[in-house]
């Protein structure tokens, strides 16, 4: 294949998964199987004739596994768990002497691991608007409502950028006609959302006074300051909306929930009655927490064949906010050295601001891996998340357990992330002891994601990718299709901020008069992010990109990936971008096909190569190229279609193995028959 790809192999086998494991000098082992079903027992052990609840279920699984003379495989009968605080994996659940722990679905069963309950019950509340009200539990607040599989979205109105003037504390209305939200109850629950040049924000109304809205702190002090600020968008206008008010509630599939009254109202399509549909209301915020310590990690645990769905993160319905700097990592507190002016001279960044860098906060996952080694996810499934789906390897802030990073030999295959909040999975850290830990055993290493399906994520915060690899070393992303969201894999984090001898550019900003600067590299290296397919990109930032990376990471390869109806850049290496080779690459309808982010002096963007790529549209945007030895070399251009054999070749590979591929995924053999033929001749 042109290319080669040669590092990683499309739809290798899974281990052989015998009933038995061969250990040297030792008799075969035999597998100790216990079964769960979602009515089962609170006692016992757990047998076919007499399967157990998940938490029983767990305690059982310890014992055995303690003995460490095999495996030990938990399955799962069909139905839905309904869980109401998170399962929690610690080192004990974990296989011994290299034995594995399994959490796998029966035969042919679908089991769903479920955070929400169902809600019923539905009455007519206005009769003419076509709302219904069910009863909610008193105090309960949620974020998401997910309705028939797909995530609903909260009653919300948009704004002309003419409606309303920012100010340093809030706002003032300019628009008439919306006097009415000096009337409205419950202002402390209207939410201001903003989608700037790359960023999605929301910022909580503290309240609202004839023309004047006040905003909630900390979240607008942190939300208009820094880069791509509530109230400065460099490159493109800002999109603004209010949400979370009944009197919002005007289009078919949109909701508003009053925890106060135990109220939760619905307006759904003409002709459709609630009780007739499956509407979850989320629960819980995290479902799996898989954590040990650096001294005992959780170590060979699997999970294959389940459904992970029904939560919600309600971080942002605090006064906190949601202050997001780039791809889910956020400001959160104040920070008492914010000038008293930041909202003017702040608004495009300033020294002060340079000092929140190494302080971001991370967004939590469904579910979460740290302090662990030889970890599996097979043919899951995250559907239904109201933040990231999976979470590997992150800072500690984000961690139930609150021991982040030392994610290791971590493998994600087969999977399918859908209608997932934020990221669908995103590993590492942002903060110091990620890109230079402070103990070894905290790098996170290693991580294998392969044919993964993600299709519909970011939705609820769409400045997340569909990947995301911060600081890791040996990362392989490799035959993923990633579509139908507005940021596709992203590499890399710090705009080379925290390279050896740092970036004149953050010189230049004051950031070294606060932070650290490196003399040795960080743990971002040799990477891998080949074979994948990355289509359907919406054009909601105007700063984008779909393989996108940031930050030295030497090497790292980019090669046989194919793009196709894309918005933004082909391959975008922004700050700090060094020793990347990008190869044999078909890009289709980006624009432009690539560009380095080398215009700034001394931004660190130097060092990389593009070779052998095919683009059909836009050109190579590569400032400074000779100065910053930025080298292109023997790339294509060709028109429409019309790809050369050896394109042909990376297109029809591209994506997951067609073992893996479900009806999400897109029809390549519809393209050309060529794709066909490939498909039927292809060794699993």
């Amino acid at each position: 294949m042109a290319g080669g790809c040669r590092m990683c192999q499309r739809g290798s086998p899974a281990p052989e998964r015998s009933g038995h494991v061969d250990r040297p000098g030792g008799t075969p082992q035999k597998d100790t199987v216990y079964y769960a079903s979602p009515d089962g027992r609170d006692h016992g052990q757990c047998q076919e004739q007499h399967p157990c609840s998940l938490e029983h279920v767990q305690g059982v699984v310890r014992h055995a596994a303690a003995k460490g003379k095999g495996d030990v495989t938990v399955v799962l009968a069909d139905g839905t768990y309904r869980i109401d605080r998170p399962l929690e994996f610690r080192a004990q659940d974990g296989g011994r002497n290299g034995y594995t722990v399994r959490w796998t679905a029966a035969e042919g069963a679908h089991p769903e691991i479920s955070g929400s309950t169902q809600l019923s019950g539905w009455q007519t509340y206005d009769d003419a608007a076509n709302i219904y009200v069910a009863d909610t539990p008193s105090g309960f607040e949620t974020r998401q409502l997910y309705v028939d599989g797909v995530a609903a979205p909260r009653a919300a109105t948009s704004l002309a950028l003419t409606d309303l003037t920012l100010t340093p504390t809030g706002m003032t209305i300019n628009n008439p006609d919306l006097a009415y939200l000096a009337d409205l109850p419950d202002q402390d629950r209207i939410e201001f959302e903003s989608l700037g040049d790359f960023t999605d924000r929301y910022s909580p109304v503290q309240s609202i006074e004839g023309s004047t809205i006040t905003m909630a702190q900390p979240a607008w002090d942190n939300n208009t300051w820094g880069w791509d600020t509530v109230q400065y968008s460099l490159l493109a206008e800002s999109k603004w909306f209010l949400a979370n008010s009944l009197s919002f509630l005007d289009q078919a599939g949109e909701w508003y929930i009053d925890p106060d009254a135990g109220k939760l109202y619905y307006k759904p399509a003409d002709g459709v009655n609630p009780q007739d549909l499956d509407i979850e209301l989320p629960r819980v915020e995290t479902l799996i927490s898989v954590g040990g310590t650096y001294d005992v990690p959780v170590s060979n645990l699997e999970f294959s064949g389940l459904t992970f769905t029904g939560t919600s993160w309600l971080g942002p319905s605090s006064n906190e906010g949601y202050v997001s700097q780039q791809n889910g990592g956020y400001l959160k507190g104040e920070y008492d050295y914010r000038p008293a002016d930041s909202f003017t001279s702040c608004s495009r960044g300033c020294e002060a601001y340079e000092r929140t860098r190494n302080t971001w906060f991370q967004e939590p996952s469904a579910v979460q891996v740290s302090a662990a080694d030889h970890i599996t996810f097979e043919r899951n499934t995250f559907r239904n998340l109201g933040s990231s789906g999976l979470g590997i390897g992150n800072d500690d802030n984000a961690t139930l357990t609150g021991i982040g990073l030392g994610a290791s030999n971590i493998d994600v295959n087969g999977n399918v992330f859908t209608h997932v909040g934020g990221h669908a999975l995103f590993v590492g850290g942002l903060r110091a002891d990620a890109h230079h830990p402070s103990d070894p055993r905290m790098t996170n290493q290693d991580i294998r994601i392969a044919n993964n399906t993600i299709s519909h994520v970011a939705v609820e915060y769409q400045d997340n990718s569909g990947i995301l690899s911060t600081y890791v070393t040996r990362a392989q992303i490799v035959h993923n299709e990633v579509a139908n969201l507005p940021y596709a894999i992203d590499t890399g984090f710090g705009w080379g901020i925290n390279d050896a001898g740092g970036s004149q550019e953050y010189v230049r900003r004051g950031y070294y008069k606060h932070n650290p600067l490196y003399q040795t590299p960080t743990t971002l290296k040799d990477n891998l992010i080949a074979g994948n397919l990355v289509r359907d990109i919406k054009p909601d930032f105007a700063d984008s990109g779909n393989i996108y990376n940031l930050s030295a990471s030497p090497g790292t390869v980019i090669e046989d990936n194919y793009m196709y109806n894309v918005s933004g850049v082909g391959i975008y290496l922004d700050e700090g971008s060094r020793y990347i080779l990008s190869r044999h690459n078909v890009l289709s309808g980006s624009n432009p096909w690539v560009f380095t982010n080398a215009y700034s002096a001394g931004n660190g963007t130097n060092d990389n190569t593009l070779q052998e790529n095919w683009y059909n549209s836009g050109g190579a945007q590569i400032p400074n190229a000779e100065e910053r030895n930025n080298r292109l070399i023997d790339n294509v251009r060709v028109s429409g279609n019309n790809w050369p054999s050896a394109a042909w070749e990376v297109i029809c590979a591209a994506g997951v193995a067609p073992e893996y591929r479900t009806e999400l995924n897109a029809n390549l053999g519809g393209v050309d028959p060529r794709c066909e033929t490939a498909a039927a001749t292809e060794t699993p």
